[in-house]
């Protein structure tokens, strides 16, 4: 909070500031013209404003008359349903027949097109030229940011590059017949006397298209290299470069590539970075920045902003359950912006302060702090956004005369996301401006300390009753264990210092573990390394008849005990295991990395599903544990229960190892059930972790038994010997078609008719509407395609391309594909590692081959030489429903690649497999969302996203047709498969008399 006086002289000054723009208005609020209506509906009605903004974001991809029409109606309905502001043109047509929807399309595409070069100072380097010539006429300096943030291939960040060498180029020329801009002295060929005339701002990661804190030196090294470029040709101008802050995921890049820059031009003494006051950690930040430049002794420069992504930055925080990074009361980082101001004024002697605010009350702060710390004008400018806020522009002119505008430059398409972020901004019911020039709010309450709204906002929140969530039986409520976070450093540390820990422990042997105790046998099965087979990890010693036939016998003289063990008590195991694995995450993550050649990322997430399905199952059985009354009747209770099937056989697949074989393993135990748990033969050190895992939970003896073996000796024993109640199997639908046959048939002394709950393979598609973003389309199919190298059942194997989109598609696809990189899963820098085994890598070859048999081939990778399972990234297209790439599941990175040539062709064929586990589409077409919703039949659809990494609770996952028996792993009726249903009814009528329940259906 500041002191009284200076706060009086921040109100004082806000007040004659607000004085001196009397009466005047930003375009934006001109509700006179198109843009202005078109905010004022958007602030008075929030569905319009969504469909507006969503319809701007849209609106670039709408390259024919009929998508145009077509997204018109489908946005904003027809003309009668429309604002008066939006059909009039329209309307004045109607009797002129379909004319009307060709005037409406032109009206709207003009306005859009205005409202957008409101914000763009040129689309082209001659325009934006000129456009900065007037502003300097009017006493205006700018800095330059081109437009483009997401490039996707090392050619388009070339592009983005190159789009600023040729700029600068063009600026060299200009800047000679430019005057200074006035100041008080100093060189008369610099702008104020002291600034350089060219500034350019650059988003960091538009010059890589891989750019990930996982990869974090590979970021900042490439990153840079085209950075150092740009800055080469800033300072042939003698120019100033500033470097962009973007999302929080990038934040620490960005800062070491300021700082690596900085140090290799340590005295050149124009080169600033932006730092975001909306930002929890920018105190610290900028602590930490100024004590580094201090100790380098560097001049360094700060534009500090109050931040563009609040809501992407929360919604992100909060659904990977990290702390939300940004202030979540406006007047915090109005605080924070004046404390950090503050800051860097007190630091003028080495650190230049770029005041980024359209904030009336920042503003004024910012003056008066710098009168009263007799800043130097030379060590501080003010700068707003070109095309927003010309009032306050005009009067920060009169006052302090160093003002620039933050002036984007470059094409409309990529300009739209500028663009909706800028209407978010000022629509937003906190926005400055908004409630500044729209809502005319009290000057008083404008100008306040924030550090006083913050206390009062605070106080009001604290006083509202908390929305409270509440968990069975008195736990808190389930939530998905946070995903690993590689903003963090210590989180990039964790992994190689794991991984080196895991491998100290190698060339164990590793027993079964039957009835609570490890059983050892002679044959022994190595598990290797798949990106180094040579790499042997253990020895796994396996099962044979007789060792399931104990495992069988052990789990069956558990069961009554443990089927009549309280389903709390059940639950608390799982809880107990969950915070064992919980400790262990790093450590259980690196082991598969190594021994199944996952991605740091894809490591991390099979754990902490691992951990959910834990966390999850033991509050479902808490839930579903308690009987419950049905019916009303008087005179009788009738109560609906369940009760376990007896053995459960869990077969476990090896793409998943611990996420999968805990899923199933956990559902069986807490639902009463005893387990004989067979792993997959080529991850059954990640097998044994369910042991190291429920021991620690204190599992009683027998309930849980490990049992790796080859399938071919006891695989079959297993699925039909008599005792076995119950299956859970995950795998291939061949595997999983023989265990449904084979369990059909009862055998002498079977109790149970044998349930199967098997979840088997897919053929997933991802459609590619012809109104796609394609900016977010493209990287998440090649995720989706080649995450863990297309390992997992939910993987795209087919992207169903529109014809109007398929070449740009293709060509953008192919182009971020040639980008990555195929090595060893352990470092970062590789997209894609080894697949699982020897197996594996002929079987995705040989379909390799008959893809390019039946297609042709769009890309595919090198792959490392010498050891290691390593096969191409493959990119096929031409393929047709009838290919067998198109029919059949491959399990590894082939990409299957098809042209349909409209919507309703796109759903036929991608419902044209024998599979129906995923899907996804990406499309901004309301109606095609919706007919995708009914008509494109799988078990887990995703809609603008990547269709893999399903998650507990949120998405539960399972599909139907060939590809299960239609349950959902990680869903509320999940356990109901392990269970039989049960109901008791008592007659309470005794010689005429029956107690009244308090839910009885009883007379009035």
């Amino acid at each position: 909070m500041l002191n009284s006086e200076l706060n009086t002289k921040i109100v004082n000054r806000g007040k004659e500031f607000f004085g001196s723009i009397s009466g005047e208005k930003p375009s934006l609020f001109n509700k006179g013209a198109w843009m202005g209506k078109a905010m004022d509906w958007s602030m008075q009605n929030e569905q319009f404003k969504i469909q507006m903004f969503r319809f701007v974001d849209v609106f670039p991809s709408l390259t024919t008359s009929k998508l145009l029409t077509e997204h018109i109606r489908e946005y904003f309905g027809n003309e009668q349903d429309m604002p008066a502001f939006m059909s009039t043109g329209a309307k004045v047509a109607g009797m002129l027949g379909s004319f009307g929807g060709a005037v409406l399309n032109k009206v709207l595409t003009s306005n859009i097109e205005e409202m957008a070069r409101q914000f763009i100072v040129g689309e082209t380097t001659k325009e934006a030229v000129k456009n900065l010539e007037k502003l300097r006429k009017d006493g205006f300096a700018a800095v330059v940011d081109v437009l483009g943030e997401a490039t996707l291939s090392e050619e388009e960040a070339e592009v983005y590059t190159n789009t600023y060498l040729e700029l600068l180029e063009a600026l060299k020329k200009e800047q000679g017949s430019w005057k200074g801009l006035p100041g008080k002295g100093g060189d008369p060929g610099l702008d104020w006397g002291h600034a350089p005339k060219v500034n350019i701002a650059v988003k960091p990661t538009a010059l890589f298209c891989l750019a990930n804190p996982q990869d974090f030196e590979g970021s900042v090294v490439a990153i840079l290299d085209r950075m150092r470029r740009i800055f080469k040709k800033v300072m042939e101008l003698n120019g100033f470069l500033c470097i962009d802050m973007e999302s929080y995921r990038h934040k620490e890049i960005i800062l070491e590539v300021f700082r690596r820059l900085k140090l290799e031009y340590r005295d050149y003494p124009h080169l600033g970075i932006v730092l975001q006051a909306y930002l929890k950690d920018n105190d610290k930040d900028l602590d930490d920045l100024l004590a580094w430049a201090k100790e380098h002794k560097v001049q360094i420069s700060v534009r500090l902003v109050k931040g563009a992504y609040w809501d992407y930055e929360t919604v992100k925080a909060k659904q990977n359950d990290w702390e939300v990074p940004v202030w979540t009361i406006k007047a915090e980082s109005d605080a924070a912006y004046e404390r950090q101001a503050r800051k860097i004024l007190e630091n003028h002697q080495i650190c230049h302060f770029a005041c980024a605010s359209h904030n009336i009350r920042t503003i004024s702060a910012v003056m008066e702090m710098a009168r009263e710390l007799n800043v130097p004008e030379d060590r501080y400018e003010f700068q707003v956004l070109y095309g927003m806020a010309e009032p306050v522009r005009k009067g920060i002119l009169k006052v302090a005369g160093r003002i620039r505008l933050y002036a984007p430059y470059g094409n409309m398409v990529p300009g739209m996301g500028y663009l909706v972020r800028r209407l978010l901004e000022n629509t937003a019911n906190e926005s400055f401006l908004r409630q500044s020039f729209a809502e005319d709010a009290q000057i008083e309450r404008l100008l306040e300390d924030p550090a006083v709204t913050v206390e009062r906002e605070r106080a009001a929140r604290a006083a509202k009753p908390k929305k409270e969530r509440k968990g069975p039986g008195g736990l808190s409520p389930f939530n998905n264990e946070a995903m690993v976070d590689f903003t963090r450093a210590d989180h990039r540390a964790a992994f190689p210092k794991h991984i080196a820990q895991v491998r100290t422990q190698l060339g164990k042997t590793y027993p079964l573990f039957v009835n609570g105790k490890e059983v050892r046998t002679n044959d022994l099965i190595p598990t290797v390394n798949p990106n180094k087979p040579s790499e042997v990890l253990g020895q796994i010693c396996q099962a044979g008849t007789k060792e399931v036939g104990d495992a069988i016998a052990a789990a069956k003289a558990a069961f009554p005990a443990w089927r009549d063990t309280d389903p709390r008590t059940r639950a608390e195991y799982l809880l107990k295991a969950a915070q064992a694995a919980r400790k262990r995450l790093f450590e259980l993550s690196a082991w598969q990395v190594l021994e199944i050649g996952k991605q740091w990322d894809q490591a991390y997430a099979d754990v902490t599903e691992a951990i959910d399905f834990l966390e999850y199952y033991a509050r479902e059985m808490i839930r579903l544990g308690q009987p419950q009354r049905v019916g009303h009747a008087p005179g009788e209770l009738n109560h609906y229960f369940y009760e376990p099937k007896g053995v459960a056989a869990v077969i476990a697949p090896w793409n998943f190892p611990l996420a999968i074989s805990m899923g199933m393993a956990s559902a069986a135990i807490v639902t009463g059930n005893c387990v004989v748990f067979k792993p997959s033969g080529i991850t059954s050190i990640i097998g044994w972790h369910l042991v190291e895992l429920f021991r620690e939970a204190g599992l009683p003896e027998g309930v849980f038994n490990f049992t790796p073996g080859r399938g071919s000796v006891m695989g079959d024993y297993l699925v039909d010997h008599p005792d076995i109640s119950l299956i859970a199997f995950t795998g291939s639908m061949e595997t999983g078609l023989r265990i449904i046959e084979r369990a059909a048939k009862v055998y002498p002394g079977q109790a149970n008719v044998k349930k199967i709950i098997s979840e088997m393979g897919g053929k997933n598609a991802i459609i590619i509407d012809d109104d796609a973003d394609l900016d977010e389309a493209v990287p998440h199919v090649l995720y989706s395609a080649f995450g863990f190298q297309g390992q997992k059942c939910s993987a795209c194997s087919r992207v169903i391309v529109l014809d109007a989109v398929y070449d740009k598609f293709i060509e953008r696809l192919v182009s971020m594909a040639k980008a990555t990189k195929v090595g060893p899963s352990e470092d970062p820098a590789n997209y894609m590692g080894a697949v699982a085994d020897d197996k594996a890598m002929k079987s995705i070859k040989e379909y390799a081959e008959i893809g390019k048999r039946e297609g042709h081939v769009l890309y595919e990778s090198p792959v490392p030489a010498g050891e290691g399972y390593f096969v191409p990234m493959t990119i096929i297209g031409g393929i047709k429903p009838e290919h067998r790439i198109a029919q059949e599941e491959i399990f590894g990175p082939v990409l299957a690649v098809m042209r349909a040539k409209d919507f309703d062709q796109a759903i036929e064929w991608a419902n044209s497999t024998q599979f129906a586990l995923t899907g996804g589409i990406f499309s901004r077409s309301p109606e095609h969302l919706a007919k995708a919703r009914r008509e494109f039949r799988v078990g887990n659809l995703y809609i603008n996203r990547n269709n893999t990494g399903a998650l507990v609770e949120r998405q539960p996952f399972g599909g139907a047709r060939m590809s299960g028996v239609g349950t959902k792993a990680g869903g509320p009726d999940y356990l109901l498969h392990f269970m039989d249903p049960r109901v008791v009814t008592e007659n309470t009528m005794r010689r005429g008399f029956a107690p009244i329940e308090e839910d009885d259906d009883w007379v009035d």
